[in-house]
Order: C-alpha cells, then structure tokens, then sequence
C-alpha cells in the first residue's frame, strides 16, 4: 500500500507520521516568561541535531485559536529554556501538562509539578527527573508552507541524576527515558548489543 499525502489532510499525516516514526523521545521543555510565569510544556517532534555545536530541534506548533504556544512566545523573547527528560514517575503530570493553558497560567502550579533552580541563568529544571539541558535558542528554521516551527537550541550544560550513571570516567548512563509512540507513550524495555562489524 502506498499511501500519497497529497490526498491527506493534516491530522491524517499527522496520525500516520506519529505511529511510523517510532519512538520519539519527550522534551519537557521548560520556560520563563517576561513577567515570571513558569511555562512547562511536552513536545514529541523533537531529536538530537548535532554534536558540534551541541544542538537539539524541537518543533513547535501553535495554539487551537492559532496564536503562538506560550514555550515558543518565551524562546523569543527571553532566548533561554531547560529540557527534561521524562521518565514513568513523571508520565501523569508530563501529560496533564500538555494542556492548554492561559499565558498567565503555569502548569506547575496546576498539576503540581515542583521544580528546583540549579543554573541561575536559566528556567529551573522538573525536580526528579534523570536528566535536563540548560539550552539557548539558536534560530528558527523556515518551513515552506507550515504552521509549525522548528526550533534550534544549543545545549550549554547538563544535569545528570548521579543514580543513572554506571561509569563516571567514560560517562555511561543507564536510565529508561519515556517515549511518545503514536497517541501512546512507552520504554525502552530491551537493548539489542549489535554484532561486530567484520
């Protein structure tokens, strides 16, 4: 079967995309804005993008009434953010908090998701997840005849739960990040060792 997207509208590319481009890994991306509301929002159109420069993309969409999401709105204008990786103890409140919400509003008072300072130039970090990037934003990647922006941030440090690592020296981490598989969400239960290559 060959499916033509020409033929489908948004929300079917969507569906088909979401559950083929498996497993997609969940940013919690967590901002400021300009009056001090804390915005924490779950995006799963998101992937490492480069090691040098240390860079991720993210893909931002925009509100139901078509304005602007309130974690893009505060990129721009204070060109900071802090990305959590989600883990199982987190899943309710990460997915309560894709909610949409007033500008004025911040997730973590409504679901009750606490949160700890650890860079003083950047938006705090969810308390207890495994890992989280204290990022500045990079650019904004134009996309011909799409709603959604992609962002660019650039990853200046990064916390580290110190029960995931298993080798200090060589920096190995053993954790089971959350993923976004089609309207689900999922662990990595299995790893598969590759064979050598000859």
């Amino acid at each position: 079967m060959i499916v033509d997207y020409a033929d489908k509208v948004l929300t079917q590319k969507y569906q088909l995309m979401a559950q083929t481009i498996i497993p997609r890994p969940i940013a919690w991306i967590v901002t400021r804005n300009k009056q001090g509301t804390l915005n924490i929002a779950p995006f799963s159109y998101f992937m490492g993008l480069s090691s040098e420069p240390a860079t991720m993309m993210v893909s931002i969409g925009h509100k139901s009434d078509g304005s602007q999401k309130d974690t893009l709105k505060n990129l721009r204008e204070t060109k900071k953010c802090t990305i959590c990786m989600v883990d199982a103890a987190h899943l309710k409140q990460m997915h309560f908090s894709s909610k949409e919400l007033r500008e004025n509003e911040s997730e973590a008072a409504l679901f009750g998701i606490k949160t700890q300072e650890m860079l003083a130039d950047f938006p705090p970090m969810v308390e207890g997840i495994p890992s989280a990037f204290f990022c500045e934003f990079n650019q904004e990647i134009e996309l011909k005849d799409s709603k959604t922006i992609p962002i660019v941030v650039e990853i200046k440090a990064q916390y580290i739960d110190e029960d995931i690592i298993t080798d200090k020296e060589k920096l190995i981490l053993d954790y089971a990040p959350l993923a976004r598989v089609g309207k689900s969400y999922a662990l990595l239960s299995e790893q598969i060792v590759p064979p050598k290559i000859p």
